[in-house]
């Protein structure tokens, strides 16, 4: 089952609700929802972007994962694209965790449900790579938070060359660390 663009839209109205101030920052996400017929759940999508999903993976000393992303050579969060089985935003989200760090959802304590609505969504611009024949586009990454008990890490090597864990402040945008320094601070009086 493919992720529906209503899910997406749902989720993206939900999130909005509680981030108004960063309408602007998401106009193109919101443009190719509202003119555009094109799969925005494919990563073959490259007339603007499309959508992936990060995850937000917290430790028990309310630190942050951070994994070295092969191809980019950054220190990213977990995730990646969609994928046609895939049946929720979140449910990619933990897919990729697991995939990239051998993470279970088994492991995570997380919010339930379809319409769990994300800690963040980044618009950020991914440069062109010649070798895979993709131009430069956007990803709208769709980025849950999940608290992990017994944080094991086993990388996927293919991708990932190597993992942290880190303050949140060290979160890669600053508006995730801030988001992630309130987090902290509403949870922990």
């Amino acid at each position: 089952m493919t992720i529906k663009h209503q899910e997406i839209r749902a989720t993206l109205t939900r999130y909005l609700a509680a981030h108004p101030n960063e309408t602007e920052h998401l106009t193109p996400l919101l443009n190719a929802l509202n003119s555009d017929t094109r799969d925005l759940t494919s990563r073959h999508t490259f007339n603007g972007g499309h959508i992936t999903c990060g995850a937000v993976v917290i430790d028990p000393d309310q630190r942050l994962l951070l994994i070295e992303h092969n191809a980019l050579s950054k220190w990213l969060l977990p995730g990646g694209h969609l994928e046609p089985e895939d049946n929720s935003l979140i449910q990619a989200t933990l897919r990729e965790l697991e995939e990239e760090t051998g993470i279970s959802w088994h492991s995570t304590i997380s919010p339930p449900g379809h319409d769990a609505t994300p800690l963040d969504i980044d618009i950020h611009t991914i440069p062109a790579n010649p070798t895979k024949n993709e131009p430069e586009h956007w990803h709208a990454d769709f980025r849950y938070t999940f608290h992990v008990n017994e944080p094991a890490v086993r990388l996927q090597h293919e991708e990932v060359s190597g993992f942290a864990w880190r303050n949140l402040s060290d979160a890669p945008t600053p508006k995730l660390a801030g988001k992630l320094a309130h987090l902290t601070n509403s949870t922990h009086p």
